[in-house]
């Protein structure tokens, strides 16, 4: 899973420093369903809701991250 999510998130960087307005939908979709999973998680009773959801919610995290970092980065380009 995590080898799965480190190339969504490569390739979300690279969509988004290349193209940036085609970046928000695939960064959306990957983000809406990464949340589909943790709200799944979190159904779980007690400390283990929390423990299923949270890989979810960071991968979530880190696809919005690498996304703005790719944007950001093409925003510091000169041309």
């Amino acid at each position: 899973m995590a080898v799965g999510i480190i190339a969504v998130c490569i390739v979300i960087a690279l969509l988004a420093f290349f193209v940036p307005r085609l970046s928000r939908h695939p960064q959306n979709g990957t983000q809406r369903t990464l949340g589909l999973g943790s709200r799944a998680g979190s159904k779980a009773p007690g400390p283990l809701g929390r423990l299923l959801s949270k890989p979810f919610h960071s991968s979530s995290r880190a696809v919005g991250r690498s996304g703005s970092a790719g944007r950001r980065a093409r925003g510091k380009m000169p041309f």
